[in-house]
């Protein structure tokens, strides 16, 4: 699995987020987005994920041709390719754990050899899998995320800020899910934060396609 950004380039009115990425993401590769705060990382990633539209270039996946064309949506397939988890993607709050999690397995296959209750177990909430998910502190709400997204199985798992809300404990969950389960996926982490993104080789600075104020002209 491959995915690639074709002169990719996001702007809001005027002014241009980023501009002319070219980039190929592979499979089996741990990947980090970073930049300072503001930067555009998560506008990135969103667009990557097929959940905001770009303003120019394409997004290709596999076989190079363009998945998320300019100014168009991603097909079907290419989202049932990709998982996501970020702190402001919202949970259905009125189901419990359970509920949850088997509303939406139901859209994507879970990981072979798993089960609701063994994801539960995984990030360690057996005894509130019966509570509503409005109940669940913040970082019980984002080892939900986590696993949201870890636990489809998709080739491509994109997570933005993966620690938020996470205490000491749930921070060495995240740290073993993503080297139990993500190892020979596409992953692709959003994130300034070493803890986060200590063991992804390569990455891709937003900073780098800024565009220089002399180029800011609308087209």
């Amino acid at each position: 699995m491959e995915l690639q950004l074709q002169n990719l380039g996001k702007r809001f009115n005027r002014h241009w987020i980023f501009r002319k990425i070219n980039f190929t993401f592979r499979a089996g590769n741990a990947y980090a987005i970073t930049g300072p705060n503001g930067s555009g990382k998560s506008t990135l990633l969103q667009v990557i994920a097929g959940a905001m539209q770009h303003s120019e270039g394409a997004v290709s996946m596999g076989n190079g041709q363009p998945a998320i064309a300019n100014r168009q949506f991603a097909t079907e397939t290419y989202y049932q390719n990709i998982s996501i988890a970020a702190p402001y993607l919202e949970l259905v709050e009125e189901l419990t754990l359970k509920e949850f999690l088997e509303f939406h397995f139901r859209f994507k296959p879970v990981l072979p050899g798993h089960s609701i209750a063994s994801i539960i177990d995984c990030i360690g909430l057996p005894d509130a899998a019966e509570k509503q998910i409005r109940y669940y502190s913040s970082g019980m709400k984002q080892r939900v995320k986590l696993a949201q997204a870890v636990f489809c199985n998709t080739p491509v798992v994109l997570l933005d800020e993966p620690t938020t809300n996470l205490d000491t404990e749930g921070i060495e969950m995240y740290s073993q899910l993503v080297f139990t389960y993500c190892k020979n996926r596409l992953l692709i982490v959003c994130s300034n934060d070493e803890n986060e993104i200590s063991f992804c080789k390569e990455r891709l600075n937003v900073s780098d396609f800024k565009v220089l104020l002399s180029e800011i002209i609308f087209k």
